[in-house]
């Protein structure tokens, strides 16, 4: 139980993330509808979420089960892109939905009304899909790399279980949003929760230049900088715990030691700082925005 503790809050926060994301698009492209008195076009909608959706699952599911074959160096090689490919994916979406939180609504009217113009019953699906298949390949991605970087048994299904845990807390955060009128601190849930991720992305890194020194594709510079595994393995209990989540390793290499660091000193620096300010200003204002 103990092992399979730091998978599932990994993927509870990643599910919880993304499906926040998510419930906030679908519901301004909801609410719209109806404020303009087209309802009837919601089935479209619902159409286009379970599109993506259902292409996402499937995406995930090919990509793990092509993994499952691997063995020795390709194995190992696998796992590195796979939680580079995640460390990369989810720094350029936390990145973005910040850049993009103050006009994502007015952008998604848009669509919506040049949707209704030219297609609209498949412009309306087709918009729907666009803007949730996004957010369900990262969702993919993102877990995949968590699940590589785990590597232990049963910690892939602990990853997924939290992640459906973390997606239907999210459908519960916007059923009360966007039907029960309440009004969730957007701004300040995407600081923390986007925080937390780049903490995990920092620990998915670090995963992946370690395998890439293992099959000797990067230096290790120096191997290893100390080693606690007598005190704090990284293998069982506590450290094991600290590696799922953090990417904690008992014998680091200074070249892992160095990526971890640095994108975590940045990567936090760069999302907290330029953004604090507007988060605090728009947060209220997020959530009137997608039931208008």
């Amino acid at each position: 139980m103990e092992g399979s503790a730091a998978p599932f809050v990994g993927g509870l926060l990643t599910g919880l993330r993304e499906g926040v994301e998510a419930a906030l698009i679908i519901g301004i492209l909801a609410g719209y509808l109806v404020k303009i008195g087209r309802a009837d076009r919601l089935v479209s909608v619902w159409v286009g979420v379970a599109a993506a959706v259902f292409l996402s699952l499937i995406a995930a599911i090919l990509i793990y089960a092509a993994a499952g074959g691997l063995t020795g160096p390709a194995e190992l090689l696998f796992e590195a892109i796979a939680t580079l490919a995640a460390a990369v994916v989810v720094t350029w979406m936390l990145f973005w939905m910040r850049r993009q939180a103050t006009t994502l609504g007015g952008e998604l009217r848009k669509g919506i009304d040049a949707a209704i113009t030219n297609a609209p019953v498949t412009g309306i699906a087709l918009l729907a899909f666009t803007a949730v298949i996004r957010e369900g390949l990262e969702t993919a991605i993102f877990l995949i790399g968590q699940a590589a970087a785990v590597g232990q048994a049963g910690g892939a299904t602990a990853v997924l279980a939290g992640a459906v845990v973390g997606l239907a807390l999210a459908i519960a955060i916007g059923i009360s949003i966007f039907r029960l009128g309440a009004r969730l601190n957007l701004g300040r849930f995407f600081t923390w929760t986007g925080s937390a991720l780049i903490v995990i992305a920092a620990g998915l890194l670090a995963h992946g230049v370690h395998e890439l020194i293992e099959i000797g594709m990067l230096p290790a510079l120096m191997n290893p900088v100390y080693d606690l595994s007598a005190y704090l393995p990284d293998d069982a209990g506590v450290g094991l715990f600290a590696r799922a989540v953090f990417g904690y390793r008992a014998a680091p290499e200074l070249l892992t030691l160095l990526a971890q660091a640095t994108y975590l000193v940045l990567g936090l620096i760069f999302y907290v700082r330029p953004t604090r300010a507007a988060a605090q200003a728009n947060s209220d204002r997020v959530a009137p925005a997608a039931t208008s």
